[in-house]
């Protein structure tokens, strides 16, 4: 039986797209999706993305990870000023696809949980998962937030430690292709941005890819 694993770039709220991926990768039971984060913000269907990753759990082995995106809107629910920042990122899409112009209280609690409960990082024997960036001489667990949800690859790090490859988001890529460094992989191919939403299996490096329409696009 073959086992993947199966990395999936930034949403930003394109249910369509998410949906269409899905369908094209088909996981299954023993496979395992690791989701890079920024499901949320500037796309029509924010709340149509979470209700598709929580049904997505259901079908594998999900492994979400937090992007900026979620951060800012979890920092929003402590002030006025940190929602001011969040709804100028894109959030105001957000709240309009739980049908409100301006508070958080449409968004369900369940979404809340669950965006509370998403991971830092993910690492297999051979890989490492997150969001944005990452220090090559720091363990994962001791990257801040400035540098794993944030720091974008314009700053492009040398090899981890670990000499596992990383896979990450946040930087969207020109034209569709991802950045592929050997040693780490950037997938972030523009979903949000008018570009297309990748999926690849880091073992084999199949790739998939659809627009934000959900078109499959031939790579």
């Amino acid at each position: 039986m073959v086992v993947r694993t199966i990395a999936i770039g930034d949403i930003h709220g394109h249910a369509s797209a998410l949906a269409a991926i899905i369908d094209a990768v088909d996981p299954q039971p023993v496979d395992t999706v690791v989701l890079l984060g920024d499901y949320i913000d500037r796309g029509p269907d924010s709340r149509g993305v979470l209700q598709l990753v929580l049904g997505l759990a259901e079908r594998c082995r999900l492994v979400p990870l937090l992007g900026n995106h979620e951060e800012m809107l979890l920092h929003a629910r402590t002030s006025s000023s940190a929602l001011s920042v969040w709804l100028d990122h894109g959030g105001d899409a957000t709240l309009r696809s739980y049908g409100s112009s301006e508070g958080l209280e449409g968004i369900p609690t369940e979404h809340f949980q669950f965006l509370s409960a998403l991971l830092r990082y993910h690492e297999t024997e051979s890989h490492f998962f997150i969001h944005a960036n990452y220090a090559p001489n720091w363990r994962l667990d001791q990257h801040d937030s400035k540098t794993a949800l944030w720091l974008p690859l314009s700053d492009l790090p040398s090899r981890h430690y670990s000499g596992k490859t990383a896979v990450v988001g946040h930087t969207p890529q020109p034209e569709g292709k991802i950045l592929d460094l050997g040693y780490l992989l950037g997938i972030d191919t523009g979903c949000g941005f008018g570009g297309l939403l990748t999926a690849v299996e880091v073992g084999t490096g199949e790739l998939w890819q659809v627009d934000e329409m959900g078109r499959s696009f031939a790579n």
